[in-house]
């Protein structure tokens, strides 16, 4: 018999991440400019419909098909989840070792990850890209990106990043925040800057809707770091105390950061550092104790801080909702610090963290697999871009025009304020 304790914790987890991508798609709308709302929210709903089939068709398939003979792909026996009822009722006839509940419900989890990280891509280009270009795109990365480096990190033994190199990664901090954020940045310099990028303050225009957007993302936040475990057991516990203690710690050290360099905290400012910390301490959720949690969340507020108020305007590049300052450099943190902070005994290969053994080898294979994770990011969404490029003609920006008058109005012929007129707010 399945453990029923850990089929329904399962569930709920699995509702839970799916709850996270209309969450985003508050938090990235409150954040845009009044004119863009409706395109910015729209693109996140839209990945659901997107990723939801392509994972149905394909990449279910590429992520945890095959029989682990391919340390960098899954295969192709699961096309269309084909077999995944007939293994269901296999398992429930006569459940293997280890198995706690119905693959199908691996299915639907791992899904919802797919689609959140999608979803977070978007919040780069905000405000300027060809809404079809962003879904061609999309599909086409949740394929070729996504669903290979699920395998690497999370494929089991013989994958190439969590078995080979052994990197740690509870829920995400490669998989989910430095493959989006990393992305995103790379649409954004393909792009350019929005415009008036540099002359003019683009302020979040519903800081209500930024709040909501948190709130729901942190509440989401628990199923994604819990049931990371896969068991409601004393692990997938500490991984949810650990979610609130490094988001405490995000909000709270936001919020002086903010306080010393403007003089004034903002809600703004708490709810991003509660983001931060959140994604900070995804890919050590389940390896670290409460205290380094504590210690993630304080540490990494400024400096993503710092990414987005100073790096973004001495490079010039337009991450235009922090996909990338937010999600990318924190991923990128919290996969180090996780080579530090490792609780030996929880790790999942033979290494802990350096602070406990005096050790290195956990921390240089921390950040060897975010140097292989960023090589085939960038790699693969380079000849992505280029492809999707040549299908929109060369053209994926909206016209100077429709960027002037707004993408709601001109992408979908919708107001979120039907009463406002004006062009650039």
């Amino acid at each position: 018999m399945y453990d029923t304790g850990s089929t329904a914790f399962m569930m709920i987890c699995t509702m839970l991440v799916f709850f996270m991508t209309p969450g985003l798609a508050f938090f990235y709308g409150g954040l845009s400019r009044r004119k863009n709302v409706i395109n910015t929210m729209l693109m996140c709903f839209a990945v659901i419909g997107v990723v939801g089939l392509v994972w149905v068709a394909a990449g279910w398939s590429f992520a945890y098909g095959g029989d682990g003979s391919l340390s960098w792909f899954g295969g192709f026996d699961q096309l269309g989840l084909n077999g995944v009822a007939g293994k269901m009722l296999a398992e429930a006839a006569d459940v293997p070792d280890g198995t706690v509940y119905p693959t199908i419900i691996n299915v639907m989890f791992q899904m919802a990850f797919a689609m959140i990280t999608a979803a977070i891509v978007t919040g780069s280009v905000a405000g300027r890209m060809k809404f079809g270009a962003v879904l061609t795109f999309i599909a086409i990365w949740s394929l070729v990106v996504y669903s290979p480096l699920a395998h690497m990190v999370w494929g089991g033994a013989g994958s190439l990043i969590g078995d080979k190199i052994g990197a740690l990664d509870f829920a995400g901090g490669d998989v989910v925040h430095i493959s989006s954020g990393v992305t995103g940045l790379l649409l954004a310099l393909t792009l350019g800057g929005r415009r008036g990028f540099g002359l003019t303050s683009y302020r979040p225009h519903n800081v209500p809707f930024v709040a909501l957007g948190a709130g729901l993302l942190w509440l989401g936040w628990f199923g994604f770091n819990g049931g990371s475990e896969f068991a409601a057991d004393g692990t997938a516990a500490l991984a949810i105390l650990n979610t609130v203690v490094a988001s405490a710690a995000g909000l709270a050290s936001w919020l002086v950061v903010e306080k010393a360099q403007t003089g004034k905290p903002t809600l703004v400012g708490g709810v991003t550092g509660l983001v931060a910390g959140l994604v900070v301490v995804t890919p050590g959720a389940g390896f670290v104790e409460p205290w380094a949690a504590a210690v993630m969340g304080l540490i990494v507020s400024p400096v993503c801080y710092f990414a987005i108020s100073k790096l973004k305007a001495k490079f010039g590049y337009d991450d235009a909702l922090d996909a990338f300052g937010c999600h990318g450099v924190g991923g990128l943190l919290g996969g180090v610090l996780t080579g530090f902070f490792c609780v030996p005994e929880l790790s999942w290969t033979s290494h802990g963290g350096l602070l406990y053994t005096g050790d290195f080898s956990l921390l240089v294979s921390q950040v060897v697999g975010i140097l292989v994770t960023l090589v085939i990011v960038v790699v693969l969404d380079l000849v992505i871009i280029a492809v999707v490029r040549a299908l929109f003609h060369g053209e994926l920006r909206v016209s100077e025009h429709d960027e002037a008058l707004g993408l709601d109005a001109c992408e979908h012929g919708e107001s979120a304020y039907p009463a406002y007129t004006g062009l650039d707010a």
